[in-house]
């Protein structure tokens, strides 16, 4: 008898490393590696937490009823339009169980999110990497790059690990390019943090039409990374799909719990949109001084490009900043081997990472 193997293509795919929380003999790190909320979650997510506890031999609302309702609310959405799940992750992979198979293609922007390719070989689809312009999604390029054989087009707008992105109006022509059969994906983790006038994360195409999904996340302005938590907004014959194929207890009693309260807490998430809103462009500003390329970000993160000097390079930077304790996130898997992302951390976190790379570029203090 054959021993037992995967089916083909599995082994071939490269497994997503996510960024790093430790160092060796460090019991304190500064992590900017996997932009996570700067302040943690709100108190009131905590102590909604903590609650949950004294009933956590019951099994969680399999529909989870109330925290659809709660983001409806604040959201001005339909809550039967609404799934959650672990994480936007798990619908990402989700979609593309439904919806694409062997002798398919999904398609992604060259420097998009790297879960997009394993995604789609994980159900024996073949990836197609789209260029960009200025590390920007390129509509033209990713019509251009689709096919008879297309089936879901993934955008993360804002886009990780570059922190760009594309205006609405943009978006709208994508989607007005693509054949009606072809999934639009609008992956919008980050886009709480946006302050753009012309940005809009995708509600209004959801609406207009059969074949867009726009999917957020819990992990990054609401701070709630570990507990696993996404949603994704959607037209009622995929919401329908999804729930067919989706983990029946995927979201904890607890998680959603918090997620709950963390939606209701508008404050905590405008005072964390606002540190933000300061802190971006400060870091951005004092890195670009040091002769350091740092495209415009709308996230909470920063994409930094170093010179390709040995001495000076990402990799002697990764080195240098570690040596100090501070973990940012390397980008080799992202085609950008010369640059690293760094998080938007607390206000003295921003400080040390830019007194850190500030004397490994030489800068006079």
């Amino acid at each position: 008898m054959s021993p037992l193997a995967p089916r083909p293509g599995i082994l071939d795919i490269d497994p997503y490393v996510p960024g790093r929380s430790k160092l060796p003999g460090r019991d304190r790190v500064i992590k900017l590696s996997s932009n996570e909320g700067a302040f943690g979650p709100s108190p009131r997510a905590i102590a909604a937490y903590r609650a949950a506890a004294e009933t956590m031999h019951r099994y969680p609302d399999g529909g989870a009823v109330a925290l659809r309702e709660a983001l409806g609310r604040r959201f001005g959405l339909d809550p039967d339009r609404i799934v959650c799940g672990a994480g936007s992750d798990e619908h990402l992979i989700n979609l593309a169980r439904a919806y694409a198979g062997p002798g398919d293609e999904v398609l992604h922007s060259f420097h998009g999110f790297n879960l997009y390719p394993i995604i789609a070989r994980s159900v024996g689809a073949t990836p197609i990497a789209a260029p960009e312009i200025a590390l920007t999604a390129d509509v033209d390029a990713l019509l251009a790059a689709a096919s008879a054989r297309t089936r879901i087009v993934y955008l993360a707008n804002p886009n990780n690990p570059t922190g760009t992105y594309l205006p609405i109006n943009e978006v709208r022509r994508l989607r007005a390019g693509l054949d009606p059969g072809v999934l639009l994906v609008l992956d919008g983790a980050y886009a709480e943090y946006v302050t753009r006038n012309d940005y809009a994360p995708g509600i209004e195409l959801v609406d207009a039409g059969d074949n867009v999904v726009m999917t957020r996340t819990f992990s990054k302005i609401f701070a709630m990374g570990g507990m696993r938590l996404g949603w994704c907004y959607c037209p009622p014959a995929i919401a329908d799909a999804l729930n067919r194929i989706r983990s029946p207890f995927s979201v904890a009693s607890a998680t959603m719990a918090a997620a709950i309260a963390a939606i209701e807490d508008v404050d905590f998430i405008a005072a964390s949109r606002d540190h933000n809103a300061v802190w971006l462009p400060w870091l951005s500003d004092r890195l670009r001084a040091l002769g350091l390329e740092v495209p415009v970000s709308v996230a909470n993160f920063v994409l930094v490009r170093f010179p390709a000097d040995p001495a000076k390079n990402a990799t002697a930077a990764m080195r240098f900043l570690n040596a100090r304790g501070i973990i940012p996130r390397n980008t080799d898997s992202y085609h950008l081997p010369d640059c690293l992302r760094i998080t938007i951390g607390r206000e003295d976190e921003m400080r040390a990472v830019a007194a850190a790379l500030a004397e490994f570029m030489g800068a006079p203090s």
